[in-house]
């Protein structure tokens, strides 16, 4: 008998890790295929990106993620999330410079916490303002790239995107409804000799139902003063979106966007000093036909305004994306898409979600002395999601 309790024993304390253990989830996607892309019709001389041909990775990624149950509706969570560049195995995107979102632990969004009936309180590195949850999940969730994935509006950046060292509480939804209140102290770096209050916070309020909503506002306040004030960029976002099928909707987003008291000037757009402003409109669709999947978007930016001299005259913009997906199971997809922008001479809106344009320096848009250039991208790859 005594044999017979050890044995049962024995076994529990080796079952004990492995229970403990399945906690933990890993999880992770894969997105790599082949585009070609180019920008041209610059309004300077020489300044455009001719057909380079490029086999990318979007928005790869590999987490693990767990709670713990700690008794009493309350629970532990945690998240590490981190990109990965699948078509390089470096940190680099595709106009060679650094992609802030790959090549290092908890490089994309990365928390912990904890969980009950009265919602969920994290810290850690978290998106506060970008993405349009489900009003526009093409480029975030689908395929490559699209026309509404960058945070700003040509040469007018919105306030932040994922960000670290951010306390975020997220409301429990209720008859459809939450909310995430985000905030991050002191977010950007210390300057020497001068006062710094830099902050970065936001709100982003849904709805889930007949129709789906989604109301963004963030502020992203500088680090550091002087003759021109305290730069600050601010975004505003709205959408609404009407599910009218399983697997179809078609919403429509509107942002303003505005960077005030630069503290540079930007080369052939304004002064420094300056507040500018930008404002655009994002329509996405997207029907899914058994295992087909057809997906398409359009973006209007209009004409900057806020410049001290000329620098806001011809910033507007259009894109159009188009693309079909075939579903071969739940988790694996095969696509194809196109991207394209029209930039009128003085515009520098550019496909650059995930660091997937071949010219972005940084913040979608074009370099400035490619300014008119007209942004153009064909892909096709695989996701599959883990």
């Amino acid at each position: 008998m005594n044999k017979k309790l050890m044995a049962v024993a024995v076994a529990g304390a080796l079952t004990a890790p492995a229970a403990a253990l399945a906690q933990a989830q890993i999880y992770g996607r894969a997105n790599v295929g082949l585009n070609t892309y180019s920008a041209t019709g610059a309004t300077a001389a020489n300044s455009d990106f001719k057909n380079r041909n490029v086999v990318y990775d979007s928005g790869s990624r590999l987490g693990v993620r767990g709670t713990e149950d700690l008794g009493g509706g309350l629970k532990a969570v945690y998240v590490i999330e981190s990109g990965v560049n699948l078509d390089t195995g470096n940190q680099n995107s595709q106009f060679g410079g650094v992609n802030g979102s790959t090549g290092f632990l908890a490089s994309r969004d990365s928390y912990g916490g904890l969980e009950g009936s009265w919602g969920r309180m994290t810290f850690g590195r978290q998106s506060i303002y970008w993405v349009e949850g489900v009003l526009a999940q093409s480029g975030a969730n689908y395929i490559n790239v699209d026309v509404a994935t960058t945070g700003a509006l040509g040469r007018v950046l919105g306030p932040t995107t994922r960000t670290s060292n951010v306390l975020a509480y997220n409301s429990p939804t209720i008859n459809g409804a939450n909310f995430t209140v985000s905030y991050a102290p002191n977010a950007e770096a210390a300057v020497a000799n001068a006062t710094t209050n830099a902050k970065i916070y936001g709100v982003t309020a849904r709805y889930f139902g007949i129709i789906n909503g989604q109301v963004d506002y963030a502020v992203n306040e500088g680090a550091s003063g002087g003759a021109t004030g305290t730069p600050k960029n601010s975004g505003f976002k709205v959408g609404v979106g009407y599910p009218y099928a399983p697997g179809a909707q078609i919403a429509v987003v509107f942002i303003s966007e505005k960077n005030e008291n630069l503290a540079a000037a930007v080369t052939g757009f304004a002064a420094a000093g300056d507040s500018v402003k930008a404002k655009g409109v994002i329509v996405n669709w997207e029907h899914t036909f058994g295992t087909f999947q057809a997906l398409a978007e359009f973006g209007k930016v209009q004409k900057a305004t806020g410049c001290s001299g000329t620098g806001c005259d011809s910033t507007g913009s259009t894109g159009l994306m188009v693309a079909g997906r075939y579903l071969m199971s739940k988790r694996t997809a095969v696509y194809a898409s196109i991207n394209k922008i029209r930039n009128e001479a003085n515009a520098t809106w550019d496909i650059s979600g995930g660091g997937t344009s071949s010219a972005s320096a940084s913040g979608g848009f074009l370099p400035a002395g490619s300014a008119g250039a007209d942004p153009q991208m064909v892909a096709v790859g695989v996701i599959h999601n883990f």
